[in-house]
């Protein structure tokens, strides 16, 4: 059985459809001093499957209270699905007495689960926090899929080293072109990042971007000015999850992207295909 959270209604359904598994109607309510309680109607047997990304802070409360009402709803097994997992990236304290928050959030979801699927976290090594059995779930070769088949000589660009996984995965499944990387160094005191162009020739020559989230656009603006400055074909930019903050969007459009494309682990309007079938496979 499949029970979404309230923001991950398409992802579950995908899901839903790709396992076989039927589709639970969940319920979600908000009292009027802001509480939330998220429901589970009926009574379940065998195992449960919650999906919710948790986008939020509602959406991490709500994830949690499903988990529980799956078990008294008299689920035998609950597993937790994270299509996108929030605070993922905060892995670590950058400055003394900072909390590392993707641990506290790994723990508290571990109380009501007995496993864990997360698609694409920013660092693998956060399945390592949870109390219970956790893997991540690549769905990078699902971002293929949307490309235009006539790509000029394609380049699959990643922003820094760290995503180069991702671009390698999205080439390997379009089944043409090369892969390369930009060098990105960030300044964790003022949050400005510098982007220094690779060597690879872009000249004339099709390139997609590719990054496991984009949140504010601003180092993906940057890498398509670098790309437009050397001569580039047709700039697409992919990523797995479509974070798009405030006007992510149009400052990728402004800087001259021909399209945007995302999975819906996070449920955006660019959200292009399902990553659902690669976590069909784990489950």
């Amino acid at each position: 059985m499949i029970i979404p959270g309230s923001a991950t209604q398409a992802f579950a359904a995908a899901l839903a459809d790709a396992t076989g598994e039927p589709l639970v109607r969940a319920e979600y309510e908000r009292f009027p001093d802001g509480e939330v309680m998220a429901s589970v109607p009926g009574e379940l047997s065998g195992r449960a499957v919650v999906v919710a990304s948790t986008v939020s802070t509602d959406a991490h409360l709500e994830l949690l209270q499903l988990q529980d009402a799956a078990r008294e709803a008299g689920a035998d097994e609950v597993v937790t699905v994270l299509p996108y997992m929030g605070y993922a990236r905060q892995d670590e304290a950058f400055k003394s007495g900072q909390p590392v928050s993707s641990r506290a959030v790994a723990r508290a979801i571990s109380t009501g689960t007995d496993r864990v699927l997360t698609v694409n976290p920013h660092e693998e090594a956060v399945c390592d926090f949870f109390d219970v059995p956790a893997e991540p779930v690549d769905a990078a070769g699902r971002l293929a899929e949307p490309l235009p088949e006539d790509l000029a000589d394609p380049l699959f660009l990643s922003p820094d080293e760290g995503a180069v996984d991702i671009a390698q995965a999205v080439r390997d499944a379009y089944g043409d072109g090369e892969t390369d990387y930009f060098e990105k160094e960030r300044d964790y005191d003022t949050g400005e990042v510098e982007i220094t162009p690779s060597d690879a020739d872009v000249g004339e020559r099709d390139v997609v971007l590719t990054d496991d989230i984009i949140a504010t656009g601003s180092t993906m603006s940057e890498a398509v000015a670098v790309l437009n400055d050397r001569g580039a074909g047709r700039v697409f930019v992919s990523c797995v999850h479509p974070m798009l903050a405030s006007n992510a969007l149009t400052k990728l459009q402004t800087a001259g992207v021909e399209r945007v494309y995302g999975t819906d682990t996070i449920e955006r309007a660019v959200s292009a295909v399902s990553a659902a079938p690669a976590v069909a496979d784990e489950l």
